[in-house]
C-alpha cells in the first residue's frame, strides 16, 4: 500500500529536490514564498492518496500538471515539502531503502537509468546495491528478463539495443529489485506499435500476477482497458479519481487523449 496524505511539492528553490526541468514544470502552479523569501512554484499541491496492493492506477494529466513530481514522491526521488508519503506503513523519509524496494520506478526515458554496457549488469545493478548474494542475483537476473520476454541476452551490449528493447530492459531491472508497486512514467513514448504492444502484454501479465502497477501518462489509449482505476490531476491537484468508465467523461477536458469508442474496453494484446 502506497498512502500519501497532504502532500504538496514545490520547486524553484535551491536544495528543494524538484526537478524543475521535468514536465512538470512546463506549466506553472499557484506561486508561492520560498524559504529564502524567493518565488517557488506549487508542482503537487495537497494531495491525498492511496495505492491499494494489486491495483492497476492510471495517473493522467497534461505536461506541467504534476504528475511525474507526485509518482517520484513514492519512492522518495523527491521530497515533498508538506505532508505525509509512506509505503507499506513505514514512512518514506525512515527507510528509503525499504522504500525503493517495494517501489520500482521506470523513467520516460530509459537511457536514464540504463547504468551498465550490458543488459545482465545493467538489471543486476539494484540487486547489488541491496547486497545479495551471486545467487539470488542471478536468479533475480534470469526472472526479470524472463518476464519482459529477454531471457538468455545478459551478454548483448546495450548500445545494440532498440528504443522498445531499452524500455523492457528498464523495466526488468525495476523488476529484479522485487517491488511490489511498479511505477512507470510515459512507458510508450517513442515505440513503435510493435513494442507498445510487447509493454501492454507484460504490464497485464505482472498486474495479473499480483504486481500494483502504476503508469504516468497523457494518452489513455494503451492502458484503459487495463486500469482499475484513474487518477487525472490539474495544476497539481486531484481534478478526478474514478473508475475508466467513468473518468475518461471529464479528462478531455484536463488535456488528456482518451480512447475513441471503439478503443474503450480494449488494449493491445
Amino acid at each position: 500500500m502506497i498512502d500519501l496524505d497532504g502532500v504538496t511539492c514545490r520547486y524553484g528553490r535551491s536544495g528543494d529536490g524538484v526537478d524543475a526541468d521535468d514536465g512538470d514544470s512546463a506549466v506553472a502552479g499557484d506561486r508561492v514564498g520560498g524559504a529564502d523569501g524567493s518565488a517557488a512554484t506549487v508542482a503537487v499541491d495537497d494531495v491525498t492518496l492511496s495505492v491499494p496492493d494489486g491495483e492497476f492506477l492510471v495517473v493522467a494529466g497534461a505536461n506541467g500538471s504534476g504528475k511525474t513530481t507526485l509518482v517520484r514522491t513514492f519512492n522518495g526521488l523527491v521530497e515533498p515539502d508538506a505532508g505525509t508519503v509512506s509505503v507499506n506503513g513505514t514512512p518514506v523519509d525512515e527507510d528509503l531503502v525499504a522504500a525503493r524496494s517495494a517501489v520500482g520506478m521506470v523513467f520516460q526515458d530509459p537511457r536514464d537509468q540504463l547504468v551498465a554496457a550490458t543488459i545482465g549488469a545493467d538489471v543486476a545493478f539494484g540487486p547489488e546495491n541491496l547486497g545479495l548474494s551471486h545467487g539470488e542475483i542471478d536468479r533475480r537476473v534470469a526472472d526479470a528478463l524472463a518476464a519482459v520476454n529477454m531471457a538468455g541476452r545478459e551478454r548483448e551490449r546495450i548500445d545494440s539495443l532498440s528504443g522498445g528493447e531499452r524500455e523492457r530492459v528498464a523495466i526488468a531491472g525495476a523488476l529484479a529489485m522485487d517491488p511490489d508497486h511498479l511505477v512507470l512514467d510515459e512507458p510508450f513514448t517513442g515505440l513503435d506499435e510493435p513494442a507498445r504492444r510487447s509493454v501492454v502484454k507484460r504490464l497485464r501479465a505482472l498486474h495479473a500476477e499480483g504486481t500494483s502497477v502504476i503508469v504516468v501518462t497523457h494518452d489513455l489509449r494503451d492502458v484503459t482497458a487495463l486500469a482499475d482505476r484513474i487518477v487525472g490531476l490539474a495544476d497539481g491537484r486531484v481534478a478526478v479519481d474514478a473508475s475508466p468508465a467513468d473518468a475518461v467523461e471529464s479528462l478531455p477536458g484536463l488535456d488528456v487523449r482518451v480512447p475513441g469508442g471503439d478503443e474503450l474496453g480494449t488494449s493491445a494484446e
